[in-house]
């Protein structure tokens, strides 16, 4: 026994059968509409198991047996599309921001002509403004605060 029945009513069968169908839609949502589809315990019948779903649409069985869960703990739309992956907070907030551009701005350091993004990232470092941080964020960093409007 599944831990996560799918039970659609006409409604949500249709609307996912038009979604199929159409084919107008991001590949992923619709190999999950297949799947809550093909899964679903309805009038047709009992609803496939994930091993059988998996091989006919050519997916992992992780993936389907993800999908019911999605299902069991969300709404129909919310189940079809990949949840988002939480935000990563930001290595450099403001006063961090502030340092490096008072490190960009004053002299490079001795037997060198200018800074580079890796001299920048280890003097912040050196600096102890930050535990580690990779040239590219600084870059990013440095864009974002010195570019001008238009």
């Amino acid at each position: 026994m599944k831990k996560f029945v799918v039970r659609l009513d006409h409604a949500e069968r249709q609307y996912l059968t038009d979604v199929v169908s159409s084919g107008r839609r991001a590949a992923r949502l619709l190999t999950h509409a297949r799947i809550v589809l093909k899964a679903d315990v309805g009038p047709e019948g009992p609803g496939w198991t994930d091993a059988p779903i998996a091989a006919a649409l050519a997916v992992n069985v992780s993936t389907v047996a993800r999908g019911r869960e999605r299902l069991g703990e969300e709404e129909l739309d919310a189940a079809l599309v990949r949840p988002r992956p939480p935000a990563r907070p930001r290595k450099l907030d403001g006063a961090a921001e502030a340092h490096l551009i008072a490190i960009a701005c004053s002299d490079p350091p001795g037997g060198h002509t200018r800074w580079t993004l890796r001299r920048l990232a280890n003097r912040l470092v050196a600096w102890s403004v930050v535990d580690t941080i990779c040239p590219e964020t600084v870059r990013v960093t440095l864009t974002k605060t010195t570019s001008s409007p238009g």
